[in-house]
C-alpha cells in the first residue's frame, strides 16, 4: 500500500488565500479553481470583476492538470503544435495554460487553475497559491 499526502481543507484555503492576493498585488480579475488529485472541485472563487465564462475554464484547467499530473500549457502546446486529436481525449477540456498540478513528495495531490488574466498571469497567480503550502 502507497502512503502519500491529501490536500486538507487548511491546505485549500491557504492556496486560494496566496492566489487571490498575487491576483488583486497585480490587479487582475481572476477565477480560482483547486481541484484534488481526482480532479473534483474543491474550492472556486471568482474575483470581482471576473469574467463569468472563467468559472467555467478555471475548473476545467484545474481538472485537467489533476488528471494529466502536468501544466495545461503542455496541452496546448501539442495541440498548437498540430496534434489536434487531442482535442477528443475524454474528460479533459481544460486545454489552455494556466492549470498547475500540485506535487508533494513526487505524488501528484491535485491542482490550481486560474482564468481571466493572460495565460502566464494566470500561470503566476496559481504558482503563487502553491508556493503556500
Amino acid at each position: 500500500m502507497i502512503t502519500r499526502p491529501q490536500l486538507t481543507l487548511d491546505d485549500v484555503k491557504r492556496i486560494a488565500s496566496a492566489a487571490e492576493a498575487e491576483a488583486l498585488r497585480n490587479g487582475w480579475a481572476v477565477t480560482i479553481a483547486i481541484a484534488d488529485d481526482g480532479g473534483h472541485l474543491l474550492w472556486l472563487q471568482r474575483l470581482d470583476g471576473a469574467a463569468p465564462v472563467s468559472s467555467h475554464i478555471a475548473p476545467a484547467k484545474a481538472r485537467t492538470a489533476a488528471l494529466g499530473r502536468r501544466d495545461t500549457a503542455v496541452y496546448e502546446e501539442m495541440i498548437n503544435k498540430g496534434r489536434v486529436a487531442f482535442l477528443s481525449a475524454p474528460t479533459v477540456d481544460g486545454l489552455l495554460e494556466g492549470g498547475v498540478p500540485i506535487v508533494v513528495d513526487g505524488h501528484c495531490i491535485g491542482a490550481v487553475g486560474v482564468s481571466g488574466a493572460r495565460s502566464p498571469e494566470d500561470v503566476q497567480v496559481a504558482r503563487a497559491g502553491i508556493a503556500a503550502l
